[in-house]
């Protein structure tokens, strides 16, 4: 793969990185079907289940919700710790090892769940594994966005979530399917979903060692003359380092180096947090946009639709294998919807995509939530709330799919300053985690004590989340990595006055490069004329 370049190499790169995303959306969605083994829930004493015929199944009951959301929300623990440790990795050791070693924590995690015998076991085995996904999640974003262009870095991004929610699919109908394995009451119908999670990251890992590095990281580690021939490769179809486009960008990124390198002292977590010595550029706000917005992310509900989607239809009145089916067609719309953000992301921008997206989830789940509770008011018009509650949801996964869902994983991958860009990226990871355990812990404690209104408690949320994004988060979108800096340089952490400074420093650094192309020409004549003389 060495001989590959300009667009051969680009969409190799995102299919490789893909793969990691992949994973990682299997890998949530599996623990849907989990949950509803018969086997899991005695080996792991979360209840019970009973026989209601072919048609049916077997149906688990759970007596222990708490036990059950605790299982599933360990794992984000273990991201949690994951992303802290591949940020500061991957900022020393580069993207590419920082990965593999993701992966290494991955499979050992999936090979100790897949084999768990008791609650404590599988405790232990899912930690493990959300280590690593820490990793892949706190790195891959961050090496897809930095050999993207600027003009195509979010559908880059978005088209690798494409295959994260493929993955969400492929866990879902591959554990239905086993539903009909022994009438569903076998252990391969848990312990081989868990296990199928090996295939794709082994297949992540055999691609690495001939995917490129970073070239802005190679920029930053002194090793200029590796990350020219990569960008020469990447911006050029016969991967030229003389190629215009990446002559001006490896300037750009030596640039910033430079002026990042005066503060050097940010570049612990503590430091980023606090804002230590950052000298004007601000990271400890990046570092508070980051991890807001991933939890807000959790909060806008689809920790409830993605993991719990069985309960909501069968809140909308249907039986268990119709909402196994429902469930699994809605995935399906979730997967679509993605490409509908590859096309948009960059033509409309992060800010446009976030409100529109929050609108449409906040109608989506209030009129769910309304049309349930009518379907227990009036169980004698069943047929058409219960439609109505399930054709929201469907319509509240497909608006998240288009906006939500990317965005806030693009968005910390495009803000921080290169020297500390994993770390940063870490930080939202480490957001995400916190949104996603808390909730995966609350929500079956949510539905089981306020029932419809826990969607009437996320829609309101997602209203609330618009003011917040027009005032604090500025766009980003065809905007380069290294403009970022001068972004965030503004003292005001509104929207409206970065943009001012931005303005500026943009109109200021056109006369510049204005002015050195007259000198330059100046020179030019200057040395012709000396020649003629001569």
């Amino acid at each position: 793969m060495s001989s590959l370049s300009g667009r051969r190499l680009y969409y190799t790169i995102n299919a490789v990185a893909g793969l990691a995303i992949f994973f990682f959306g299997y890998d949530q969605g599996m623990m849907g079907g989990v949950n509803t083994s018969p086997d899991y829930v005695r080996v792991m004493k979360l209840g019970y289940s009973t026989y209601e015929g072919p048609s049916e199944g077997w149906v688990v009951t759970i007596t222990e919700p708490t036990r059950q959301g605790g299982i599933v929300s360990i794992y984000y623990f273990g991201t949690l710790l994951g992303c802290l440790m591949g940020g500061i990795l991957g900022d020393r050791l580069g993207r590419i090892k920082t990965m593999v070693l993701g992966s290494i924590w991955v499979l050992v995690g999936a090979a100790l769940q897949c084999s768990a015998q008791n609650i404590a076991w599988m405790l232990c085995a899912r930690v493990v594994n959300g280590i690593g996904t820490g990793y892949l999640n706190a790195i891959v974003p961050v090496w897809s966005a930095e050999v993207a262009t600027h003009t195509s870095r979010g559908a880059f991004i978005a088209s690798e979530f494409t295959l994260n929610i493929f993955g969400v699919v492929v866990a879902y109908w591959l554990e239905f399917g086993l539903g009909f394995i022994g009438e569903g009451n076998t252990q391969v119908r848990w312990r081989f979903p868990i296990a199928f999670q090996i295939l794709p990251v082994l297949a992540f890992m055999a691609c690495l060692p001939w995917m490129p590095e970073s070239p802005r990281w190679l920029v930053k580690m002194g090793r200029d003359d590796e990350a020219r021939v990569i960008l020469g490769r990447l911006r050029s179809e016969d991967g030229s380092i003389e190629a215009p486009q990446a002559v001006l960008e490896y300037e750009d990124i030596s640039a910033t180096v430079a002026l990042e390198k005066e503060s050097a002292g940010r570049n612990s977590y503590i430091s980023m947090f606090f804002g230590r010595s950052d000298d004007g550029l601000h990271v400890a706000r990046r570092v508070q946009l980051s991890v807001w917005l991933q939890i807000v992310q959790e909060w806008v509900g689809i920790a409830a639709i993605t993991v719990y989607a069985p309960t909501i239809f069968a809140e909308a009145g249907y039986g268990a294998r119709k909402s196994q089916w429902l469930s699994g067609l809605n995935d399906i719309t979730y997967m679509l919807s993605t490409l509908v953000a590859v096309l948009t992301i960059d033509r409309l921008g992060r800010r446009v995509g976030l409100w529109w997206g929050a609108v449409g989830q906040g109608i989506s789940l209030i009129l769910a939530g309304a049309f349930s509770r009518l379907l227990k008011d009036h169980p004698e018009k069943a047929s058409q709330y219960g439609g109505a509650a399930a054709l929201f949801v469907f319509m509240y996964t497909f608006i998240f799919g288009a906006t939500w869902l990317t965005i806030p994983w693009v968005y910390p991958t495009e803000t921080f300053p290169l020297e500390v860009r994993a770390k940063g990226n870490a930080f939202g990871v480490f957001g995400w985690s916190i949104g996603n355990g808390w909730l995966t812990l609350l929500n079956p404690v949510m539905f089981s004590r306020i029932g419809e209104n826990t969607l009437h408690i996320f829609g309101v949320i997602n209203f609330l989340s618009i003011p917040l994004v027009w005032a604090f988060y500025p766009e980003t979108a065809n905007r380069t990595l290294e403009e970022m800096d001068y972004l965030f340089q503004s003292d005001s952490p509104f929207v409206w006055d970065e943009e001012a400074h931005f303005r500026k420093w943009k109109e200021e650094n056109e006369k510049n490069r204005q002015i050195g192309r007259v000198s330059s020409r100046k020179e030019d004549v200057v040395e012709s004329s000396d020649i003629k003389d001569e």
